[in-house]
C-alpha cells in the first residue's frame, strides 16, 4: 500500500509561494521611491499639504438627508405624522446644518489655501452659507413639486406621484441638480459638482449645477442626457434619453478664453426634445412650443412653434 505525500507536497508548495512573494516584495521599496519622486513632478497632480476637500462620503450623506427633508416621509424608516413632524424634521435639519457647514467650510478653506486667496473667515462663512441654503429649501420643495407633476402629466406609465418620487431616475437627478444649483448660485463650485457627479454616476444623467432650468422640468428615462454649464431651459420642458445640450467643439487653447462665458443652447418654454437629439452652441435657441425629433443635430436657432425631424429613412429588408 502506497502512502500519500499530499501533506509534504502542500508544505513544499506553501514554501515556494512564500519565497516567490518575498522575492518580488524586495522590489517594493524602489517602487515606492519612484512613486514619491513622481509626486514632486510639476507636470503631474497631487493634493499634498493642502486643506481637506469636501468628502464624497459626506456629500452622499448630505444628499440622503436632503431627500428626507425635501420629500418628508418618503425616504425614512420610521413613520412620520403631523404630530412628530416638527420633531423629526428638526432633528434632520440640525444634523444637516452641521454636516453641510463643515463641507462648505472645507471647500472654501481649500480654495483659499491652495490658491492663495484672501482670507474670508472660512468657518463663519461656511455656517452662513449653510443657513442661507436651508432657508431656500421651501422654494426648492415648491419647484420640485412642479417637476413631479410634470413627470406624472408627461408619462402615461406613471400610476402615482409616489411612484415618481420613489423610483424615477429623472426626479432623483433633478432633485440633486436643484440642490446643487442653489449652492452653485451661492458661490460654491466644488461641492455642487461632487453632488451632480454622484447623481450622474447613479442615473446616467449629467446636469451641470450651473445650468439654469425652469419649473415643471421632466426627463423621461434619462440615461445619456447631458446638460452643459451655461444651458438655459425654460418652463414646462420635456426631454428624453440620450439628449445632449452641449457646446461646440473647441480648439485646445480656448478653455481659458471661454471659461464662464455662454457656450450652450437655450431651450424656451413648452419645448419637447426626443431621444438622441444633439443641440450644440449658444446660437442654438429653440423657440417656445417647438418639437425636436429624435437623432437630429442642431447648431442654429429654431423659431417658435416649429417641428424639426429627420426625413423618414429608407429601410432595407433582406
Amino acid at each position: 500500500m502506497k502512502l500519500s505525500n499530499d501533506g509534504n507536497d502542500t508544505v513544499k508548495l506553501c514554501k515556494t509561494e512564500f519565497e516567490t512573494r518575498s522575492r518580488f516584495r524586495e522590489h517594493l521599496p524602489k517602487a515606492v521611491e519612484d512613486i514619491v519622486r513622481s509626486c514632486y513632478d510639476k507636470e503631474c497632480f497631487e493634493h499634498i499639504d493642502a486643506e481637506l476637500i469636501p468628502s464624497q462620503e459626506s456629500v452622499v450623506e448630505i444628499i440622503t438627508r436632503l431627500r428626507e427633508i425635501l420629500f418628508p416621509g418618503y425616504f425614512i424608516k420610521e413613520r412620520m405624522d403631523s404630530v412628530n413632524l416638527g420633531y423629526q424634521l428638526g432633528q434632520s435639519v440640525d444634523a444637516l446644518f452641521d454636516l453641510l457647514a463643515e463641507q462648505i467650510t472645507h471647500s472654501i478653506r481649500h480654495e483659499c489655501l491652495r490658491y492663495s486667496q484672501p482670507c474670508v473667515q472660512c468657518v463663519e462663512r461656511g455656517y452662513q452659507e449653510a443657513l442661507m441654503f436651508l432657508e431656500s429649501i421651501p422654494t426648492i420643495r415648491r419647484i420640485l413639486a412642479t417637476d413631479v407633476r410634470a413627470a406624472y402629466e408627461g408619462d402615461p406609465a406613471a400610476k402615482s406621484y409616489d411612484e415618481i418620487v420613489f423610483s424615477y431616475p429623472g426626479i432623483f437627478a433633478i432633485t440633486v441638480y436643484r440642490v446643487a444649483h442653489q449652492l452653485f448660485e451661492q458661490g460654491g463650485t466644488l461641492l455642487p459638482r461632487i453632488m451632480t457627479e454622484h447623481a450622474h454616476s447613479i442615473t446616467g444623467i449629467d446636469i451641470h449645477p450651473g445650468a439654469r432650468i425652469g419649473e415643471s422640468f421632466f426627463i423621461d428615462h434619462g440615461t445619456g442626457v447631458v446638460i452643459g454649464e451655461t444651458t438655459v431651459i425654460g418652463n414646462n420642458v420635456r426631454i428624453y434619453q440620450g439628449v445632449t445640450l452641449g457646446a461646440l467643439s473647441l480648439p485646445r487653447d480656448a478653455g481659458e478664453q471661454l471659461r464662464g462665458k455662454r457656450r450652450h443652447p437655450t431651450i424656451e418654454d413648452n419645448v419637447i426634445i426626443y431621444a438622441g437629439a444633439t443641440i450644440l452652441g449658444k446660437e442654438a435657441v429653440i423657440g417656445s412650443r417647438s418639437v425636436i425629433g429624435g437623432n437630429v443635430w442642431i447648431t442654429e436657432p429654431v423659431p417658435p412653434d416649429t417641428k424639426v425631424v429627420l426625413e423618414t429613412p429608407r429601410l432595407i429588408y433582406k
